[in-house]
Parts: C-alpha cells; sequence; structure tokens
C-alpha cells in the first residue's frame, strides 16, 4: 500500500468528545469517524485490523468445532415473545414496525433466532452436540454511548451457540469455548482476566467475561493475588464477616439527637463510631414487569449497595433509588434518617454482614434522630438476608482467605452457560436413546470484536500513537524514504517495499511529498509495528534503519540482511 493513496485521514488535535485513549488516537490516525452517538464508519485501516481479529476468532472457532452461519439481523418479535424477553429486555432493544404493522427488532443477539433454527432441524441424540457462529452487527440502544468503540449503539460481534444432550455435554462445549477464548485473547497480543460474571438479560446458571486488563476500563474486576478466584463486582463475594466479640453485650437502645446530620461521615463524626457500626438504610423502587412496589434494603454504613445483586435476589426488571419525596412519605423523615426498625409494609433486604453488627447505629425514622444500641433479632428482622454489597480491595478472599485486590478491565468476551432457559420457552426438544424427549441444554459465547480492537489500543499506545500487536496491526513495516523526490532514495526505497512484498510482509511505503517529521509522527500515530528509514545516511553508509514502534530499538543492517531481521524482529513481536 502506498501513503500517498491510502484513505486515512490524520488529525493533530484530540477531538473534544474523545476521553479514552482509543477513541482519541483512533479518530486522529485515521481509523474510525463517527456517523452519529454510537455509530462509527470503519476506514480502511481500521478494516484490516478488524478483519484479522475475525480471522483469529474464525480459526480458534473452527478448531473447536464451530461451524459458520449468518443469521438475520432484523428478526420477528414473535420468537422474542416466545422466549419472554420482548418485554425484559428493556429499551436497549431496538423495535420497529413493518409496513403491515407486525412488530420486529433488531438484533442485540440471536438466541431466539438460533433456537428456532435448530428447533426445526434437530431431533435426534445422534445430532447433538452442535457448536454454530456467526460474526455479525449487532444494535443495542444504549442510554449513553460512550468511549468511542467501547461502548456503542451498533458494533460487530461474534456470537456461537452450543446444544448438548446434557450438562456433562455443555459442561464440555463451555470449556472449549474457555479454552478457545484464551487462545483468541492471546494471539491478539491481549493481557486478560477471566472472571466470574452476571448473566445480566441473556439469562442462564453462570457465566465468565474476558476482560482486557486497562486502566480506563468501565468494569471493576476483583481478583485474589494468592488462588484463581477473579469476578466482576457484579458476581464478586468475600469471605462472610463475624461479630465483633468486643461488642456482644446488647446494650439498651436508645433515641438521640443528631441535629442536621444526614450523612454517613456527618453521623460518624457527631457520635464517634466508625462507619462500620452504622446500618445504611435506603429505600428502592422494584420495578417488574407487571408491577412496582418499594423495598428496603441495609448494608453496613462502610459499604456500597451493587444494584445488579439487588435486581437479581429479587427477580425485578430493573430497581432504583427512591426520590427524596416518596422517602419522607414512608420513613416519616428526609432522607438520611431512614432505618430498618419499625418500618413497616415493605420487604426488607439486609446483607448478612448488618445482622452481625452488635449496638449499631441506625436512622429512627425521624428528622434529626437516630437510634443506637440497635440489634438485629431483638429490634429488627429482614425478610431476606442476601449478599447486595460491592466487594472492596482488601476484603478476605472467598476462597483462600487472603487479601482481595482490585483493578478496571474492558469486557471483550462473555460466555454463558444457558441451561434450557430458551430450549423450554421455545420447545427446541430432541429424542435421547430411550425416545424420551428432552430439552436441549444450551450455551452462548460472544466476542465484540470492534471493542477488542479499541481494548487493544488502551492497552498497547504512547504519547505518540498506537503501539499494535504484530498479529492484529494493519500492515507489519511502514518503509519511510525521508525525501522521495531524490531519486536514490526512492529507487531504494522501492526496492525494498518490492522486496519485502514478495517475501509476504505486509508493508506500506510514505510515497508523499512530506516533510520528513510529518511522515514519522504519522507512522508512529498509526502504530505500524516496525519502521524503516531510507535517507542520505543510508545512500551514504550503505546501511538501512529499522526501528521498532514498541520501544524505539533501531538497528542498521545491510540492504541483503533486511528481510531476515525484518522476519526475525515480526516472529519475535509475535512472542511476546
Amino acid at each position: 500500500m502506498r501513503m500517498s493513496k491510502l484513505f486515512a485521514p490524520t488529525l493533530r488535535e484530540v477531538p473534544a468528545e474523545a476521553e479514552v485513549a482509543s477513541h482519541q488516537y483512533l479518530l486522529r490516525a485515521g481509523y474510525i469517524r463517527k456517523t452519529a452517538a454510537g455509530m462509527y464508519s470503519y476506514l480502511p485501516l481500521a478494516w484490516r485490523v478488524l478483519r484479522k481479529i475475525e480471522n483469529i476468532v474464525r480459526e480458534e472457532m473452527d478448531q473447536a468445532g464451530g461451524q459458520e452461519v449468518l443469521l438475520p439481523a432484523l428478526q420477528p418479535a414473535e420468537l422474542w415473545r416466545e422466549s419472554g424477553r420482548w418485554d425484559v429486555y428493556g429499551k436497549e432493544l431496538f423495535r420497529l414496525q413493518d409496513r403491515h404493522e407486525r412488530d420486529f427488532c433488531l438484533g442485540p443477539t440471536h438466541e431466539e433466532i438460533i433456537t428456532a433454527l435448530v428447533r426445526k432441524e434437530i431431533n435426534s441424540w445422534r445430532d447433538l452436540p452442535l457448536l454454530l457462529y456467526q460474526i455479525q452487527t449487532k444494535f443495542r440502544d444504549e442510554i449513553r454511548p460512550r468511549s468511542g468503540l467501547i461502548r456503542c449503539r451498533e458494533f460487530i460481534m461474534k456470537d456461537l451457540y452450543s446444544f448438548d444432550r446434557d450438562e456433562k455435554g455443555q459442561s464440555v462445549s463451555y470449556k472449549a469455548m474457555y479454552k478457545a477464548y484464551s487462545k483468541i485473547f492471546t494471539r491478539c497480543g491481549l493481557k486478560f482476566k477471566a472472571v466470574e460474571a452476571d448473566s445480566g438479560a441473556i439469562g442462564g446458571t453462570g457465566s465468565h467475561e474476558f476482560m482486557v486488563l486497562a486502566e480506563t476500563g468501565e468494569s471493576v474486576i476483583v481478583y485474589c493475588p494468592s488462588c484463581d478466584y477473579a469476578a466482576n463486582l457484579e458476581r464478586a463475594v468475600s469471605t462472610p464477616a463475624t461479630a465483633d466479640p468486643s461488642s456482644k453485650v446488647e446494650q439498651p437502645l436508645q433515641k438521640v439527637h443528631t441535629p442536621s446530620k444526614y450523612s454517613i461521615e456527618e453521623v460518624t463524626g457527631f457520635l464517634n463510631v466508625p462507619a462500620s457500626k452504622l446500618v445504611k438504610t435506603l429505600l428502592y423502587r422494584i420495578i417488574y414487569r407487571d408491577r412496582e412496589e418499594l423495598a428496603v434494603v441495609a448494608v453496613r454504613g462502610d459499604r456500597d449497595v451493587n444494584e445488579i445483586k439487588l435486581k437479581n435476589a429479587l427477580q425485578a426488571l430493573e430497581v432504583e433509588l427512591a426520590d427524596p419525596i416518596t422517602v419522607e412519605r414512608v420513613t416519616g423523615a428526609p432522607v438520611g434518617f431512614a432505618g430498618p426498625v419499625d418500618l413497616q409494609g415493605m420487604p426488607i433486604l439486609a446483607d448478612p454482614e448488618v445482622t452481625l453488627i452488635n449496638n449499631a447505629v441506625v436512622g429512627a425514622n425521624q428528622h434529626d434522630y437516630h437510634l443506637i444500641n440497635v440489634s438485629y433479632g431483638r429490634d429488627w428482622t429482614a425478610t431476606k438476608i442476601v449478599d447486595l454489597k460491592n466487594v472492596i480491595e482488601g476484603d478476605p478472599c472467598p476462597r483462600c482467605n487472603a487479601s482481595l485486590k482490585t483493578t478496571r478491565g474492558i469486557e471483550v468476551g462473555h460466555i454463558f452457560n444457558l441451561g434450557t432457559k430458551y430450549s423450554v420457552a421455545l420447545k427446541a426438544m430432541y429424542l435421547d436413546e430411550n425416545g424420551a424427549s428432552k430439552p436441549i441444554i444450551m450455551g452462548c459465547y460472544g466476542i465484540g470484536i470492534p471493542r477488542t480492537m479499541a481494548a487493544a489500543v488502551e492497552q498497547h499506545h504512547d504519547r505518540d500513537g498506537i503501539i499494535w500487536p504484530v498479529s492484529i496491526a494493519p500492515y507489519q513495516v511502514s518503509i519511510v524514504p525521508v525525501n522521495y523526490n531524490d531519486k536514490k532514495q526512492r529507487l531504494l526505497a522501492e526496492e525494498l517495499y518490492f522486496m519485502l512484498s514478495k517475501a509476504n510482509v505486509e508493508v506500506v511505503i510514505d510515497d508523499r511529498d512530506e516533510r520528513a517529521g510529518v511522515k514519522f509522527n504519522d507512522a508512529d500515530l498509526m502504530g505500524f509495528p516496525l519502521r524503516i528509514t531510507i535517507g542520505p545516511r543510508s545512500l551514504k553508509d550503505k546501511k538501512i534503519e529499522i526501528r521498532r514502534r514498541l520501544d524505539g530499538m533501531v538497528w542498521l543492517v545491510d540492504k541483503e540482511a533486511v528481510i531476515d531481521k525484518i522476519q526475525t524482529e515480526l516472529a519475535e513481536l509475535t512472542q511476546q
């Protein structure tokens, strides 16, 4: 490829809307252009990267026994109503009608379509297991598209679906995909962790997210440095706390005046107690498919409620904090003075930690008053005790009790054990060896292709631009003649360009009439792994300069040794 012909319009300034590195550099280097919020056009360099990621994915899916298909992006509402997700999926589902006023949606995922296909074609246990996958555009009406390709409304996804006879077979398929995903992200040159995850709107009995480690990641990862435990924040748990033996003796319940002390910090400072002695009492709106109700949630004062855990505990569509007017109407006091004692008429969900606090402090459900010396069981009880808290760094690991650590990551892949969630709803059955009809056991496995590209940039960049892993770089080598109009430089650059192309090296030559600094800056910005510089020194010393983008390492080699050196360096970079 010649830079004079390459459609890669670069930007010198950082676009105002670009906050994270991947968004900034993919825009500046001419990889993508924004069409609308959460929608991007992929320019030639980006498309080459995406195709390389897709090819790695295809190779590993095929190796694992997958067969590629292509399913319709436009999906009839009838199938989503059969599965029960038409109303459950929420506002992220793009819904539309055809000219006959029949309901359709643009597919955010394809469980319904693939299950409907398989239920018509699979009849016998002899037809299982089956692994089908596709690479296709998906649509999700994100409320706040952000971070460039990290959270989009339209994106490319690889989704594979497994169909098995029983749980044992599904376990084999799940493990095969876990292994394949690990190989894919390793081949893409990414540092990642596979973590236990919440299954969300997809459903099922368990899942793992594959997280690329990055400070700008949207997700918090909790992991143990001493064992293999790792989970995202929505799924993470820690070893349950124990009661403080120094405060086992129950003291008489008292009401105390706490004038204008609304926050945890204000109350603890006023009463001279640690936040761990407080019971934080919050009122939530719980939204179900057919109704709404209020619920009380109690966590320790130094903890935050994990709303995904709360939603799952109640099997609700959504949960959200009640507004201040509702709080005062229900509790009789403004926000900051709610407590679980004598709070009637609604369910109370308590994190296990709060049941272990002796002589706790809670709101008195009266303006400017709190209760002290509150004991669980004597003064109040919960309707349900369930883990509701966000795990924090330093909490004990649930497997080995070592101190947990936290980091941030970008979700690039997610695998789900669906069980019979869709096969039962859509009547995807098979006959076993004895002629008995049984539901097919399913799994689904997704990878965000553009998000993987963006995650690679988040992990591999410096102040000058992108540093692509060789396996997914749009071009492996750039040749930069300092002055292309100089005949000798041009002839040498063209000779090397021909030699490298013939050796199946992906190479771009900068044949533009630009200053050397512009060419060097663009090569670094675009992230080509190796750069060959041709200048007066090359002609005088008869040595070719090869520079490695990763660390700036430079070699001077004879022209005859260029091919071998380039191939050696590309091989070494591939192994890193």
